[in-house]
This record gives C-alpha cells, sequence and structure tokens, in this order.
C-alpha cells in the first residue's frame, strides 16, 4: 500500500499506572487494572506531505481495561493549541495509524481503540531532560506528569535504568523514571511513583526510522 510521504522526529514522556518496567515491554499481564496513564511529545521536526509540523505537541490519556492487545481501549486526544487546521488533519492521521503499515506503532495502538472522546485544543507545557530522567507536561486543568529517577530504597540515589527494546514497536531504546501523574474529565485518574519513560524516537509510515541526528544517551 501507498502511504503519504511523512516522518517526525519526537521527545516523548510515556507513563502508566504500571510498577516500574511496565510488564507489557517484557510481554507480561499489567501490573493492575484497569490499564492507564497519560503521555505527551514534542516534534523537533516533522511533515506530512507539503505540512510542516515542526515545534508542535500533542498529548493524551488513555485507559484499556486488561491488556492493551486484549482491546477495548479509550484514547483521548490533547492537541496543540497552535496547530493549524492542516497540521490538526495531519497529526489526526499519523496518530490514528492511517498513514502507517498495520504492524507499527500508531496503527498497532489504534487497533485497540474503542472509545475517543472529543479532543481538545490547549496549550501543552512540556520539559524533557534525557540524563537527568527528568520531564513534565502539563494542560490545565485536564492532565499533568512529572517523572524523575528511580530512588534506592536503602540509599535514596538515583536509580538509572534503561529499556532496549531489540524489536520495539513504540520506541528502541528510552530511560526508565518514576512518573507522577493525574487527569481529570473523561478519564479521570491519579497515581504517584509507577512507571515512566523518556525517549528520543522518529516515525515514519513503515515504523521506527533510526535516525542517526538524534542526540545520544549519556550514562
Amino acid at each position: 500500500m501507498a502511504y503519504v510521504d511523512w516522518k517526525i522526529k519526537t521527545k516523548q514522556i510515556g507513563t502508566c499506572s504500571c510498577d516500574y518496567g511496565c510488564p507489557c515491554e517484557s510481554m507480561a499481564p499489567p501490573t493492575r487494572t484497569p490499564c492507564e496513564g497519560v503521555m505527551a511529545m514534542e516534534i523537533t521536526e516533522g511533515y506530512f506531505g507539503d505540512v510542516r509540523l515542526d515545534g508542535l505537541r500533542a498529548a493524551g490519556a488513555y485507559r484499556w481495561p486488561g491488556p492493551v492487545h486484549e482491546g477495548k481501549g479509550t484514547w483521548w486526544s490533547i492537541m496543540d493549541k497552535a496547530a493549524t487546521p492542516e497540521q490538526v488533519e495531519a497529526l489526526f492521521k499519523i496518530m490514528g495509524g492511517e498513514e502507517q503499515e498495520p504492524t507499527t506503532s500508531f496503527a498497532i495502538y489504534g487497533s485497540t481503540i474503542e472509545n475517543e472522546p472529543e479532543p481538545i485544543f490547549a496549550d501543552i507545557e512540556f520539559e524533557f531532560d534525557l540524563d537527568d530522567r527528568k520531564g513534565r507536561f502539563l494542560v490545565s486543568g485536564i492532565l499533568e506528569a512529572e517523572v524523575e529517577p528511580i530512588r534506592n530504597l536503602v540509599t535514596g540515589a538515583p536509580h538509572f535504568v534503561s529499556l532496549h527494546l531489540y524489536d520495539g514497536f513504540e520506541f528502541r531504546q528510552g530511560e526508565m523514571a518514576s512518573a507522577t501523574f493525574w487527569s481529570k474529565g473523561e478519564l479521570e485518574q491519579n497515581h504517584r511513583k509507577r512507571y515512566g519513560v523518556l525517549t528520543y524516537v522518529t516515525y515514519g509510515p513503515y515504523g521506527i526510522i533510526d535516525d542517526e541526528s538524534l542526540p545520544k544517551r549519556r550514562a
């Protein structure tokens, strides 16, 4: 199948209600159900056909009643208020998996979604520091997440853990963190010290693109 030519280079912060490690990454059931969380990304460079997407942000809240692959999920989109109508259309096509191989990231997640509340258009605050495993994003009155290093239970020192997924469809390498987050409205939730991950990742119609221009992780 022929797809629109597109590419987005992103910084991402993801969270979920599971314990550190997120069993999904190891092909195991979630720590607790429902499986829920919030995420945000900033597109450092991107395009969809002739539409530039540089600098735009997107966020969302989500929930599945059980393991993600069993479906019946809910995804609530929050789009950058600064986006033009053309950019909004492009982002929805990308994130909905309409212009991507069925076995790749956005298409896989899209196939598990059954409910989509009306999207919100808002300012999305976004802070990202991969080396220190710190980050934050906020949509005022809707959702907020803060990630920081996991702490050693004995000494309290930062405990750095890297995830390397050889065949990962969502990302290939990420830095694990401790996430505290909440959302209101359609997907109300509140969690402390749960799984979080920070990652750089580039996507296109055929999945993850190995991008040598991305900043490299430092130990």
